[in-house]
Order: structure tokens, then C-alpha cells, then sequence
């Protein structure tokens, strides 16, 4: 019988592209998580493809027999039901550093979008303000020599630091684990502890796994230890920063503004406050997925699903699990 790829069905995956790269001598179900199609498949499903979710849990384990990899389309995984895949034996694996680009280039765009204001500007030339009505009293700010300051240098952080340094900026970074001083050299960063980067950096953008160790690791004290003129930006997992201490220092003036990709709560609150500050630029979790990384995705998710059919070894396992 032809391995059979279990795949989750899902807005954000354009799945004409998914059965176009599908490899040649294995079998693929495209169905929604949870659906009849879904449920009845599993039994006879050798890799799962998709999204993480609470809903993938020991139970569901126990219905897939067969299971030998669950694959993520996705770089997070705290969805993940970590435990249960561990005890199935079942590897989780992200995927491979497929929206790397398209996470680091909005990065860049949630950096300079709320460094220069971007919808103030559009929003004041619309309502017909032109450029407001006190345009003395709005300061618009340039990248070239800010000091950036990344926590987490992995696939994604590495190139936010290229592209920083594109722009001239003087980039410094904190990760538990630390690039040798060649790479350090080759990228143009240097090591600084936690607390150094907020203390020091105009821009402090965070790239790290949601772990219980991250969670809220940037709370009141961080945020009051970072300049009054930087700015922090988020297109990890929301739940990395304390949200109700950050819009308090956003209300405050205890920093001048943030860019946020990722919320606590997906999707947000209508009441969220948030949404009334001046000083924030809000996106949906939507710098991942672009069109141009779907074949991307889908290459590295098929590429590992093949490795483990020819008895390898998968690539990206999640460290919880290697």
C-alpha cells in the first residue's frame, strides 16, 4: 500500500499547489481537521500535514496507528500537543525555515511602518488633514544607525539582521543559544545579554518559540527598562509579552510604540485596547503566510515526509523532542 499523507485542510494553504508537488508513489487526503473525511482517514495515515491544534491529542494518536511523523506547515508549534505526539512516538517537526523570508521581510515593515507612522499618514490623507493638524508635533524616525536589538536569532532572526543591516542599522542580539563569532561576523551582530538589548537597543524585535520559559518574558520590569523613544516589535507569539503591561506602557510613554503581528488572544477582542492607541501598527498573524512560500511549505513538509518513508531520520524536529 502507498504511504498516505493525512493533509489538514486550511484557508491559509492553497491546496492545487499541495497536490501539484505531492511526490509521485504516495497517497494524499485533503480534509478539515475534525471532519467525517478527516476522521476516517487517520486509521491508515502514515504522516499528518498541517497546523498545530490542541485537537491533535492522545486520543487522536491512538486512532492513527500508523503515524510516523507530524508535520508542521508552520514555525510555531505551541499548539502542539507536545506530550501526547511524545508519547505515541510520534516526531513534530516545523517547517524547515519555509516563511522565513516572508516573517523577517515583515518585520522590516512593522519596523519602519510604526517608526514613520504609516497610518497616521495614510489615515490623514484620506480624511483630507493632508499631514494632520499639527504636523510640528508628530516625529517620524529613520532606520539608518538605530540599534535593533533581536531576542532570538534563529532561521527568521538571521534575516531580519541582513536586512537590518541593508538598512543601516547596528544590530545586536540575545538567544540561549548562542552563534559561533564567525557567524556573529558573517551577520554582523554581536551577543549582548537580555537585559542589555532592552536597555540599549531603539528597536528590540523578538523571534523566539512560545515555551513556558517565554511566556510573558517581556513583562512591566522589561518593558520599563527599555528606552522611552524605542520601539518593540512582535511577529513571534503574542503571548511572549505581557499585553496588559505593554498597553500600559504604551499609554504610559514608557515606550514610544510597538508593531504587533500576534495577539494574547487570535483573533483579538472587539474591546481590545489596543486597538484605540496612536502609537501601535497591528497586523493579523498574517506575516507567515504568503503566496510565494506556499511551494516552499509544501516542498519541505513533502521532502521530510519522504526521509521517513525511506527509514531517515526527519529534519526540524522541534527541540522538545529531539
Amino acid at each position: 500500500m502507498a504511504p498516505r499523507i493525512l493533509m489538514m485542510d486550511s484557508p491559509l494553504s492553497a491546496m492545487e499547489i499541495a497536490r501539484e508537488l505531492v511526490p509521485s508513489g504516495m497517497e494524499m487526503v485533503v480534509a478539515p481537521l475534525g471532519s467525517a473525511e478527516f476522521k476516517a482517514a487517520a486509521p491508515t495515515a502514515d504522516f499528518l500535514v498541517g497546523f498545530g491544534n490542541r485537537a491533535i491529542d492522545a486520543g487522536f494518536f491512538r486512532t492513527a496507528p500508523q503515524l510516523k511523523l507530524f508535520q508542521l506547515l508552520s514555525a510555531g508549534y505551541d499548539t502542539v500537543d507536545i506530550e501526547a505526539a511524545r508519547g505515541a512516538g510520534v516526531p513534530v517537526c516545523n517547517n524547515g525555515g519555509a516563511n522565513s523570508t516572508a516573517v523577517s521581510e515583515h518585520t522590516m515593515l512593522l519596523m519602519m511602518a510604526v517608526c514613520r507612522r504609516l497610518v497616521w499618514q495614510h489615515e490623514s490623507v484620506v480624511t483630507g488633514r493632508w499631514r494632520g493638524n499639527n504636523p510640528g508635533s508628530v516625529k517620524l524616525f529613520e532606520l539608518r544607525d538605530k540599534v535593533l536589538g533581536l531576542v532570538g536569532l534563529g532561521a527568521i532572526g538571521k534575516k531580519v539582521a541582513r536586512l537590518a543591516n541593508a538598512f543601516g542599522m547596528r544590530v545586536q542580539y540575545y538567544d540561549i543559544r548562542r552563534v559561533s563569532e564567525a557567524e556573529e561576523d558573517a551577520l554582523s551582530v554581536r551577543f549582548r545579554l537580555l537585559n542589555e538589548i532592552l536597555r540599549t537597543s531603539d528597536i528590540v524585535s523578538l523571534h523566539v518559540p512560545l515555551t513556558p520559559a517565554s511566556k510573558h518574558m517581556i513583562g512591566a520590569a522589561e518593558l520599563a527598562s527599555m528606552k522611552p523613544s524605542a520601539f518593540l516589535v512582535n511577529t513571534c507569539r503574542g503571548p511572549v509579552i505581557d499585553e496588559r503591561a505593554l498597553t500600559a506602557a504604551l499609554e504610559g510613554g514608557t515606550i514610544a510604540g510597538a508593531g504587533l503581528d500576534v495577539f494574547d488572544q487570535e483573533p483579538p477582542p472587539a474591546d481590545n485596547p489596543l486597538f484605540k492607541l496612536p502609537n501601535v501598527i497591528l497586523s493579523p498573524h498574517y506575516a507567515g503566510p504568503t503566496w510565494d512560500n506556499q511551494q516552499a511549505r509544501f516542498r519541505n513538509a513533502f521532502d521530510n515526509c519522504q526521509r521517513v518513508a525511506r527509514g531517515e531520520k526527519p529534519l526540524w524536529v522541534i527541540p522538545e523532542l529531539q
